[in-house]
């Protein structure tokens, strides 16, 4: 009966896989799939095309449930994607898997959600190794049981690339040699294990085929792969998001890996000390990310000699030191998101093409930098706090004469200080020549100062200021010195009616006509000449500016002569001063003849001024007219003197002569 019950069981199952299989290829006729096959990442004729990511499975079918209690997510011809696996259904997938010998059409395998034991998931793998399947997926696993030593057979497989991501292991306890060894001898092109928290991986026994290593998001440190010779036709390494702290060590793990040429170790831990050892890199390195790290300044000393693309974004760099070892092979560097005060001079990196300086402390950037750096293709230089002033401008000059070689202008470069041109793009903001360059500046203030000071010049001499300044001074000590000699007579007392000022060469006019008139007869005047009050002893201003104080009226004889005169001017100046001191009407202007304009020099500006606004009295040549200008005169003129001071007209001070 046992055996009866057996061979049933298995015939049972035969027919099973018999009817999956058949259903597998009738399902290609009304299944519209749309899958890239990603054996092309992995050519067989051994080229060395770079492989950064490998392929995964992406089906449109929709899921559904077997009756072997797993969830099909995709089933071609090429391609099954499987999710929930457990202990209960892993013998009928081992089943299904061994179907699908080599010279089958199933190429790609993807299990989702893996809850096994450590002898199930090792048979699950055997199976695929034997199988047609060239690329494995296996995604959120989970292994209970105790993990042991397991005898692997890797000969006579089709597989070139396995991924294994999440991966939660529950024993706290074993040997870690027997988890690792399995995947680190494995005779494939690629191995991915991430966001799986591996602490370590061992170096393969034998040389390895490894083309393609991925072991980002784990917990990776500085002891991964030291002294490790085997991985010599190794290409591509991920190590981003692990824990490894010193650059210097990681060159160290390179140096046996003859055929690297690409290297990401972004965000990680790695800083560089400038005293530590030489950084052995493998030669054939060409590219190598070293983003998001704690680096510095000093790691310029630390980069390979042969690299061509190197990323330093979101370090710890103020600068590139000067005397770096030279990296002629450079062509692209990404410095964005450092802490860079200014555009790196290309002395070192001869053959560099492009340059990322994005979200620095840039402030002013050098206008020189395309100079200093010829081959540069393209600058990314945006996204800085830029300081627009005048350094800047040549700056601005020079992306107009770079012909497009910075990258996001004009969007990503704008104006952060000073605060008023925020947000201002560049190529907005303008300043003239002259506010920045200082040279021209300090030339224009020089030659603008030498005119002002000529025109001023000019002006003094055209309008004789030196001489009303002189006549001012003058005025000045005669009234100080007048204040000490007799402080009680604060107030001049008025002692004559009218103070006469003429030129020398109408004195005749002055003695025969105006002096007889006015000094005689009914309604006397009494005048103050100079030739008769002028007190002995004193200078002749300060006996002007007396005369003038001590006199109702000042009374002008105005002919060519009178502006030829000297002493005249004098005269005219005080009367004039006291005309504004005091407020008061006290001028009187007699034309004796008339006084052609361009006769009068410029320094008689008063006197133009004065005919030109004032009404003056003009001496008729006709008799019969006289009798009117005296008496027009005298009412100009007519004033009460005090009693004290009133002497008769007939009288003549000669004493005070």
């Amino acid at each position: 009966m046992r055996e009866n019950k057996r061979t049933l069981r298995k015939f049972f199952i035969y027919k099973c896989l018999l009817a999956l299989t058949f259903w597998n290829q009738v399902s290609l006729t009304v299944e519209n799939e749309v899958f890239t096959s990603a054996s092309n990442d992995f050519p067989e004729d051994g080229s060395d095309k770079k492989i950064k990511t490998l392929p995964l499975l992406y089906g449109k079918s929709n899921q559904y449930k077997t009756n072997f209690d797993w969830v099909v997510i995709q089933n071609t011809t090429e391609s099954l994607s499987l999710s929930e696996i457990t202990n209960y259904n892993v013998k009928l997938l081992v089943a299904l898997l061994s179907g699908f010998r080599q010279g089958s059409s199933l190429r790609n395998l993807t299990l989702t959600n893996v809850l096994v034991d450590w002898d199930a998931l090792i048979e699950i793998f055997q199976t695929v190794w034997h199988s047609s399947i060239e690329y494995f997926n296996i995604n959120n696993i989970t292994q209970l049981s105790d993990i042991t030593q397991s005898d692997f057979d890797y000969s006579g497989t089709s597989m070139k690339a396995l991924t294994i991501k999440k991966v939660s292991i529950t024993d706290l306890y074993f040997i870690q040699d027997h988890l690792y060894k399995i995947f680190a001898d494995m005779n494939i092109a690629a191995l991915t294990i991430a966001e799986s928290e591996m602490i370590h991986m061992l170096c393969p026994s034998s040389g390895s085929p490894f083309r393609y290593l991925n072991f980002s998001k784990n917990d990776l440190t500085d002891l991964l792969f030291q002294k490790c010779d085997k991985l010599t036709q190794l290409e591509t390494l991920i190590l981003q998001r692990n824990k490894f702290e010193t650059l210097s060590k990681v060159s160290l793990m390179t140096s046996h890996m003859k055929s690297l040429k690409y290297l990401d170790m972004s965000y990680n831990l790695l800083s560089h000390d400038g005293a530590d050892a030489r950084c052995p890199w493998a030669e054939s390195l060409t590219e190598l990310d070293l983003s998001s790290n704690q680096l510095s300044d000093s790691v310029f000393e630390c980069l390979p000699v042969n690299v061509q693309k190197v990323s330093l974004q979101s370090n710890q760099i103020t600068s590139v030191p000067k005397g770096t070892a030279e990296l002629k092979s450079l062509r692209e560097l990404n410095l964005a998101s450092n802490r860079l005060a200014d555009l790196p001079v290309c002395s070192a990196f001869l053959s560099l093409e492009f340059l990322n300086v994005e979200m620095n402390a840039i402030l002013s950037p050098a206008a020189d930098f395309f100079q200093s750096c010829p081959g540069v293709r393209e600058l990314q230089g945006g996204h800085n706090p830029f300081k627009c002033s005048c350094e800047l401008q040549d700056f601005i000059r020079l992306e107009r004469r770079s012909g497009g070689k910075l990258s996001g202008w004009p969007g990503a470069y704008l104006c952060e200080y000073p605060e008023d041109l925020r947000g201002t793009q560049l190529k907005d903001f303008h300043l003239s020549d002259l506010a920045c360059n200082t040279a021209l500046l300090l030339g224009t203030a020089l030659l603008l100062t030498l005119v002002l000071v000529a025109v001023v010049a000019f002006l003094c001499i055209y309008l004789d200021v030196p001489w009303y300044l002189r006549m001012t001074w003058q005025w000045t000590q005669t009234k100080r010195r007048a204040w000490h000699s007799h402080p009680a007579e604060q107030e001049s007392v008025l002692q004559f009616h009218a103070f006469v000022s003429y030129s020398e060469r109408d004195s005749l006019w002055v003695k025969n006509e105006l002096i007889p008139n006015l000094e005689k007869g009914e309604g006397c005047v009494r005048l103050c000449q100079h030739e008769r009050n002028f007190i002995p002893g004193k200078s002749i201003v300060e006996n002007i500016i007396n005369c003038i104080e001590k006199s109702y009226k000042s009374i002008f004889v105005l002919s060519p002569n009178f502006v030829q005169s000297e002493w005249c001017h004098y005269e005219l100046y005080f009367a004039h001063h006291k005309l504004f001191s005091e407020n008061s009407n006290s001028l009187i202007l007699i034309l004796l003849e008339p006084i052609p304009p361009y006769v009068i020099p410029a320094r008689y500006h008063k006197l133009k001024a004065l005919m030109a606004k004032r009404t003056y009295l003009e001496w008729p040549k006709e008799r019969s007219k006289r009798g009117l200008f005296w008496a027009n005169l005298r009412a100009a003129i007519s004033i009460n003197l005090p009693v004290t001071d009133r002497k008769s007209c007939g009288e003549t001070d000669y004493e005070s002569f």
